[in-house]
């Protein structure tokens, strides 16, 4: 049952025509003869897709079931072929096409038409069709990169029509085994050759299908880059294409440039560098940890993002905390405004006794009435804060006698803090200025699977991410305000991929099925935001629960039954693995 009292087209033009009309002054009127239709007609869409994302969303059908589709978790969904395609793979170790059938009665007529056994030996946690091809690259658990082509394969039909399966003996056209860990995300070029994998031994490759070599331990080319900490996501963004971002087992995520290659200042200086990186990192992305937390809690970021939009705007999501926005472009005095203050510096500074200052700045956050998410963080005990309504002035600490008097006694304290630091941390880009977030968007729970994060809209005006607890949440970029709760899985919600051109949404996690969703018009069957408050308040306590390695939770332990039962059901299909995470 999925109520969708529109299609996607209908919609569209639903919207458009209620759109507020806009009178264009007479300059413009004359000049616009001299201007490409195609800007045009391409604004037209941005304004039509930005209005249809702010109305409720509903989900509006589920691709599979019981009988059809994935037999097991859907860790990966990718848009292609300008949104006529929807590439899904997961724990069955196959790759779906959902494609539109023409003939289909309802309004989102995307059907499995295609299915390719991929050979993997691992779960896949990620394909993505390569730009003007017709290649699918996979990575799967068992650390292997593989390529597909499925236009000169031969394939067979199903029982159930108009499916058409491939083996991999006739699809496979690649197979790349350099890297030695779990290989967990695929980021494409402007190119159909070549492309870029993070994985979970600390390395980033880019693999050229224009020259082909044998996996050995010492013919595969050098890795980009290599950090000594497992990664689990990377980000890329179209206008800035010698830039990307990873993140993972660490509490900082890593912007590197390309057009760094092959210089070394210590080599200039005339002092050997060992140093085999190819790319040079030149900014870290980071939180303000607290003291008594830092070095006993695990600290991790499962997804990273880069705007496709402006190029500079960076989302992490933190394990047990919440996503934050960056910018590549702010810098050392940038007035960062979610901080509430004007930052001396990027770098970021030690933590230090708590003073009679810090505790009249924490006075006028929490009489701060901005406030309207509670916080699921260890980051501030604070919720995230509007920034066009943030007064920086209002949260500077007074120039008492207090801070003149332990002014000189925290600064020796900050000294002896960072000495410490360096010789305990074994971050190779310790001496990396970091930029701090901007916003910070709470209320969803990251604990128990990798989770990815993204943007949504044509400008990328929201930002959304899964949840564990089967929910995907919704916020608006500019202030960080939440937008909407949607249940979009049975147990975990983990990827949410956004059409290119429409709007509709595909989420996917735990289940064996993808959801589609999409504006409707009425009542949401499935917004969850009636509930806001008490679900936030559930994550938030989650979330905080995942510091202590004894905690009991009781939604944590039901999802882990629900696995074993759907395990055992599966267990008489041979070949078949089970669901686990990512």
């Amino acid at each position: 049952m999925e109520n969708a009292s529109t299609s996607v087209a209908g919609f569209a033009e639903n919207s458009a025509a209620s759109l507020p009309s806009i009178g264009v002054p007479p300059l413009l009127t004359s000049l616009r003869g001299d201007l490409p239709s195609a800007s045009w007609a391409e604004r037209r869409r941005k304004s039509r897709l930005s209005y249809a994302l702010h109305y409720t969303w509903d989900r509006v059908k589920v691709l599979g079931d019981e009988d059809y589709g994935h037999t097991g978790c859907v860790n990966a969904l990718s848009w292609a072929q300008g949104g006529e395609t929807l590439l899904s793979g997961g724990d069955d170790r196959t790759v779906r096409f959902w494609r539109i059938v023409q003939d289909d009665s309802s309004g989102y007529p995307y059907v499995c038409t295609t299915v390719i056994k991929t050979g993997h030996r691992g779960n896949i946690f990620n394909n993505q069709m390569l730009p003007h091809s017709s290649r699918i690259a996979t990575v799967s658990g068992d650390s292997q990169v593989r390529v597909f082509d499925i236009t000169e394969a031969t394939g067979h039909a199903t029982p159930r029509a108009p499916e058409t399966e491939y083996n991999t003996g006739e699809a496979c056209i690649r197979v790349f085994r350099c890297h030695s860990g779990a290989t967990k995300r695929i980021v494409t070029e402007e190119s159909p050759d070549t492309f870029l994998t993070v994985s979970e031994d600390g390395t980033v490759r880019q693999h050229d299908l224009r020259h082909p070599h044998t996996c050995t331990s010492d013919s595969c080319p050098p890795p980009l880059i290599k950090l000594p900490h497992d990664l689990y996501s990377i980000g890329i963004s179209p206008l800035t294409p010698y830039q990307f971002v990873v993140a993972g087992e660490s509490p900082y995520g890593y912007l590197f440039d390309r057009r760094q290659v092959g210089r070394s200042l210590r080599e200039e200086a005339g002092v050997p560098d060992d140093n085999e990186d190819l790319a040079r990192c030149v900014r870290r992305f980071g939180r303000k940890p607290r003291r008594s937390n830092r070095r006993t809690r695990r600290q991790y970021i499962s997804g990273v993002r880069m705007a496709q939009t402006n190029g500079h705007e960076v989302l992490m999501t933190y394990g047990g905390d919440a996503v934050y926005l960056f910018s590549t472009l702010d810098d050392t005095g940038v007035k960062n405004i979610w901080l509430g203050k004007r930052s001396r510096s990027v770098i970021l500074p030690s933590n230090r006794k708590r003073s009679r200052s810090d505790e009249s700045r924490a006075e006028l956050n929490e009489s701060s009435d901005e406030v309207e998410i509670g916080s699921d963080s260890d980051f501030f005990d604070d919720a995230s804060l509007e920034p066009e309504e943030t007064d920086p002035d209002e949260l500077t600490p007074r120039r008492g006698v207090d801070a003149e008097t332990n002014a000189e006694e925290e600064e020796e304290e900050e000294e002896e803090e960072e000495e410490e630091d360096e010789r305990e941390d074994p971050d190779p880009h310790a001496d990396v200025p970091i930029i701090h977030p901007r916003i910070r968007f709470a209320g969803h729970c990251n604990v128990e699977t990798i989770k990815d994060v993204n943007f949504l809209g044509p400008d990328d005006e929201f930002v959304t991410s899964g949840s564990d607890d089967g929910n995907f949440f919704l916020w608006r970029k500019s202030t960080g305000k939440l937008h909407g709760i949607y249940e979009g899985d049975g147990s975990v919600v983990n990827v949410v991929e956004a059409h290119p051109h429409m709007p509709l949404v595909a989420v996917s996690g735990i289940d064996t099925t993808v959801k589609l969703f999409a504006p409707a018009h009425g009542e949401s069957q499935w917004s969850r935001m009636r509930n806001a408050d008490s679900i936030m308040s559930t994550n938030q306590r989650s979330s905080r629960a995942s510091s202590s390695n004894l905690r009991v939770n009781l939604d944590q332990l039901l999802l882990h039954y629900n696995l074993a039962v759907r395990e055992r059901g599966t267990e008489g299909a041979a070949g078949e693995p089970s669901c686990t995470f990512q």
